[in-house]
């Protein structure tokens, strides 16, 4: 099966993060949906990521495609791009190789896809003692996204556990009442690999910042509408720190974004096919 065309490619973006990126790829071995392959985005890890995914390669049943480039600071629209022309399979699912996919996460994905969409998730954040107590067994037992199971830990009681609940009816139903917007979340997301590529992919001017949510503006902008899975796909959130985030990079990507938006843009000459889309811009 590692050789034919799969029916999910999931990219998982990753920096300098094995501890939590073999966790990620843990929740992966435990899918109940098993046709599928994980591209892996690295935007300049050294070489224990590379070691890390050579050792899991021999341990999980999926095929693990590593795409790197150079460490030249926060470039993950860049190597996303890389990393959607490596997929082969017709349907993309998006996560960050900091989130742990509960056991139905790329079934509901798989079910819940539909022409003329893309799905947006979301994610339930942990603390950081939680997210370095979590281990193999965390994951394959299914512990690790349960409320009582965290809150013994030290997790505190809120709310925001709803979406950690398993019912497909409450979840339908808070999907359908939820205020958060069907938006392109860089963490849970998917969509048509033919619909990314119709818009060029993410746009490479764009650092840390809704460079993600573009891409989704896009394609609304194409015609694509969203659907609601936020209580549906459920994926934990491993803690850590954003030294990237800067200031600069949130102001310019809301410069990009109100264009895009303004002007309704498709394409982004800054995308996949550079030399096609600078030609045709």
């Amino acid at each position: 099966m590692k050789n034919e065309q799969p029916t999910l490619s999931v990219i998982l973006s990753t920096y300098n993060a094995e501890d939590w990126l073999e966790k990620a790829l843990w929740g992966y071995q435990n899918q109940s949906f098993k046709d599928f392959e994980i591209v892996i985005a690295d935007d300049g890890s050294s070489a224990k990521t590379k070691m890390l995914l050579q050792r899991m390669q021999l341990e999980v049943f999926f095929p693990i495609i590593h795409i790197w480039q150079p460490d030249e600071g926060f470039q993950k629209t860049r190597i996303l791009n890389k990393a959607i022309a490596a997929c082969r399979a017709d349907y993309i699912v998006m996560s960050d190789g900091d989130c742990i996919p509960r056991k139905d996460f790329l079934e509901v994905h798989y079910t819940h896809r539909q022409q003329g969409y893309f799905l947006s998730g979301g994610y339930f954040k942990l603390p950081k003692r939680i997210s370095e107590e979590i281990d193999k067994e965390h994951i394959l037992k299914g512990k690790c996204f349960k409320k009582l199971w965290l809150e013994k830990r030290g997790l505190a009681s809120s709310i925001k556990t709803l979406k950690l609940q398993k019912n497909k009816e409450i979840a339908h139903f808070l999907n359908s009442v939820t205020t958060s917007k069907a938006s392109w979340n860089g963490h849970n997301a998917s969509g048509w690999k033919s619909d990314i590529f119709s818009v060029n992919g993410f746009d490479e001017r764009m650092q840390y910042g809704g460079e993600d949510r573009e891409l989704g503006e896009r394609l609304f902008n194409l015609g694509i509408k969203s659907k609601q899975i936020r209580f549906s796909a459920v994926c934990v959130h491993l803690h850590h720190q954003r030294s990237y985030k800067t200031k600069e990079s949130i102001e310019k990507n809301k410069a990009i974004r109100k264009n895009t938006k303004k002007q309704k843009v498709v394409w982004t000459p800054y995308g996949i096919a550079k030399e096609t889309a600078t030609k045709s811009a």
